[in-house]
C-alpha cells in the first residue's frame, strides 16, 4: 500500500483516529475540528473502511473503528505526491520553496543541518535503480524521474 490518497475529510477523521487510537462514529464526530452530520462520519468511516485504511469492531450497537495505517505511512505518501506533483519530483525544490518563503525557523534549520549530516554518509533513498512509481525501470541512481524529470529540474530554478 505504497500510494495512499486521502481526501481533507478522511484526512481530518484519520487524524482523529490515530489521536484517539480507536472510536464511535459519535466519538470521532465529536472530536472532529470541523462539524460533520452523523451520517457523513459515518460515510467517511465506511469509505476508509472499504480502502483497507481503517477496521471495526462491534461494541454493543455501535462500531469501534481502528486505523490500519500508520500516520507515518499517510504522510510519506503525501509528501511524495507534493514532490512530485509541485516540484516536478525534486525533494531540492521543496526544500528551496521552504528556505525561500521563510517557512523554517532557525531552529528548524538546525535540526535540518542535524538531518542532513547524519544522512550525509547514507545513500540516497528511494533511488535504486529499480521500478520507479510508473512502473518503468529507473538508471541506476538517476532519480525517479529519469532523464525526462532531470531535464525539465536542470531547466527550472528551484
Amino acid at each position: 500500500m505504497d500510494d495512499v490518497v486521502l481526501g481533507d475529510r478522511e484526512l481530518d477523521v484519520m487524524g482523529v483516529l490515530w489521536e484517539m487510537r480507536s472510536g464511535t462514529v459519535a466519538e470521532v464526530r465529536d472530536a472532529l475540528e470541523v462539524e460533520l452530520a452523523y451520517t457523513t462520519v459515518l460515510t467517511i468511516l465506511r469509505n476508509l473502511e472499504a480502502k483497507g485504511f481503517v477496521t471495526h469492531q462491534a461494541e454493543g450497537r455501535a462500531h469501534r473503528y481502528a486505523p490500519l495505517l500508520a500516520r507515518s505511512q499517510v504522510r510519506s505518501s503525501a509528501v511524495s505526491r507534493l514532490i512530485d506533483t509541485l516540484f516536478h519530483g525534486s525533494p531540492e525544490q521543496l526544500l528551496a520553496h521552504l528556505v525561500e518563503n521563510r517557512t523554517l525557523s532557525a531552529r528548524d534549520f538546525q535540526r535540518l543541518r542535524t538531518h542532513l549530516a547524519a544522512d550525509a554518509s547514507a545513500p540516497p533513498r528511494g533511488r535504486s535503480g529499480g521500478k520507479d512509481r510508473s512502473g518503468s525501470k529507473g538508471s541506476g541512481g538517476s532519480g525517479r524521474r529519469g532523464a525526462t524529470g532531470r531535464a525539465r529540474r536542470e531547466r527550472e530554478e528551484p
